[in-house]
């Protein structure tokens, strides 16, 4: 009995082999820029990479990792939280800055999908870019909770529901730099204006019940370039992967520091 089951079971894995063995596989092309510093004469190309589509998850970010782990151990790329959430893995993937692990492949096996770092920055190396001045222009606003006074009885600063209801759509922001370097104006000018992704977090801190810097916060944006160079183009909206709106808490800190 024993040894007809085994047979059975052996049978069956050799049937589903001899039939996944039949199928055509359903191969998609990844072109994938690369550059490498250390090699600085060779200049920055895009190379072509196939992945079965019926061997491979559903994401872009699947694609990549399983490139990387069965074709190319060289291709660089950042990713850590695979959920969306810490915003590692921002690229540009078929003409649209957003993050791979989020971005689901199309699935159409004949069309090609073009993969890029995020524009108009500096490269790290193949999809990697710097981002030490976008984290520098962050810190530079102070994002973090500022006050002169506390509670006398030493308890926490309290928060009523419809002053943490105006921090939705802004908290939630995760400094992927999609949104700002989609952005034509934090190409040309990033040395100096700020980009969406770091407005809309300044903005965090105007709006926040508990905070009691906001004359200096307003003050450090009384410029012609840190705030103003945003001409309300919205690619930054459109593009952001958590939904978020960096064109409106853009509008929002004008108005309020022109009613100031």
């Amino acid at each position: 009995m024993n040894g007809l089951v085994k047979q059975r079971v052996a049978g069956g894995i050799l049937r589903r082999g001899l039939a996944t063995a039949s199928q055509t596989p359903r191969l998609k092309t990844f072109k994938i820029y690369r550059w490498n510093p250390d090699k600085p004469a060779e200049k920055p190309r895009l190379q072509s990479f196939q992945v079965d589509l019926d061997d491979c998850g559903p994401m872009v970010l699947d694609a990549l990792l399983k490139i990387k782990d069965q074709q190319d151990s060289s291709l660089t790329l950042r990713r850590s939280c695979r959920e969306g959430i810490c915003g590692s893995c921002a690229m540009n993937i078929g003409g649209r800055n957003t993050l791979a692990c989020l971005c689901k492949i199309d699935q159409d096996h004949k069309k090609e999908t073009k993969i890029y770092p995020l524009p108009h920055m500096y490269i790290i190396k193949d999809l990697v870019p710097d981002l030490t001045n976008f984290y520098q222009q962050y810190k530079s606003i102070q994002p973090y909770l500022q006050r002169s006074t506390f509670p006398a009885d030493g308890k926490e600063v309290l928060q009523s529901v419809a002053d943490r209801k105006k921090l939705d759509g802004l908290y939630e922001c995760i400094l992927c730099a999609c949104c700002s370097t989609a952005c034509p104006s934090y190409w040309w000018n990033q040395e100096q204006y700020l980009g969406p992704a770091v407005l809309m977090q300044a903005y965090r801190w105007l709006v926040d019940s508990r905070d009691q810097a906001g004359a200096i916060r307003k003050n450090m944006l009384q410029n012609s370039m840190s705030l103003y160079r945003c001409h309300t183009i919205m690619n930054c909206t459109r593009t952001c992967p958590k939904g978020l709106n960096p064109g409106l808490a853009i509008a929002e800190i004008k108005k309020a520091i022109a009613t100031d």
